[in-house]
């Protein structure tokens, strides 16, 4: 039987996965029963991917990242090196808290960078941008751009993820693409 995906010799992928065409699994990457994954999705080495995770077409994750129960990613979304999600509020390694599982979602297009840290129960909106070694511990809007510890928002992104400067208009326009953007009542939306 050949595989559509291509998996290296040194990845252990549990029965009960579904995985897409032309994704790529790389070295000592774990992939745990029942989780999907979309087409085109580039799992990088060292990737540990929990049972029930999901994730969407084209998502890029880099090496060291952990993926656990209760994420669900979108279509083109960027997990960067070394970046985490958690599942548990309050762990404690006496008390078995399976059953209390938050849940996160990342949106479309969004970019989770290096080293962030996000903390389960909160929704990452469509196209926002997390900085390198942020932590994450509120939802954040789509097209935000956030930084710190915890994760403060300081702007704006495109979906090509470039930073938006707004005119006295409320009008954005992204250098690479020249897609307009409108901020309206705290939000941003393409036009």
């Amino acid at each position: 039987m050949s595989l559509n995906f291509f998996v290296h010799q040194t990845a252990v992928i549990d029965k009960g996965c579904k995985i897409g065409k032309d994704t790529k699994i790389w070295h000592f990457s774990h992939i745990m029963p029942n989780s999907i994954i979309g087409k085109r999705c580039n799992i990088g080495q060292n990737v540990v991917i929990s049972p029930g995770v999901i994730l969407g077409n084209n998502v890029k994750v880099q090496n060291n990242v952990s993926i656990y129960t209760g994420v669900t990613c979108d279509d083109d979304v960027f997990l960067g090196p070394s970046c985490v999600f958690t599942n548990v509020v309050n762990p404690r390694s006496s008390v078995n808290r399976r059953g209390e599982y938050a849940k996160t979602h990342v949106g479309k297009g969004a970019t989770i960078g290096a080293n962030a840290t996000i903390v389960c129960g909160h929704d990452i909106g469509s196209y926002a941008f997390i900085g390198a070694g942020a932590v994450v511990t509120k939802d954040i809007k789509p097209y935000a751009l956030v930084v710190g510890n915890p994760a403060k928002q300081i702007g704006w992104m495109s979906e090509y993820g470039h930073r938006l400067n707004f005119d006295t208009n409320n009008i954005a326009i992204c250098p690479e693409s020249n897609e307009k953007y409108k901020y309206n009542d705290g939000k941003v939306f393409k036009v």
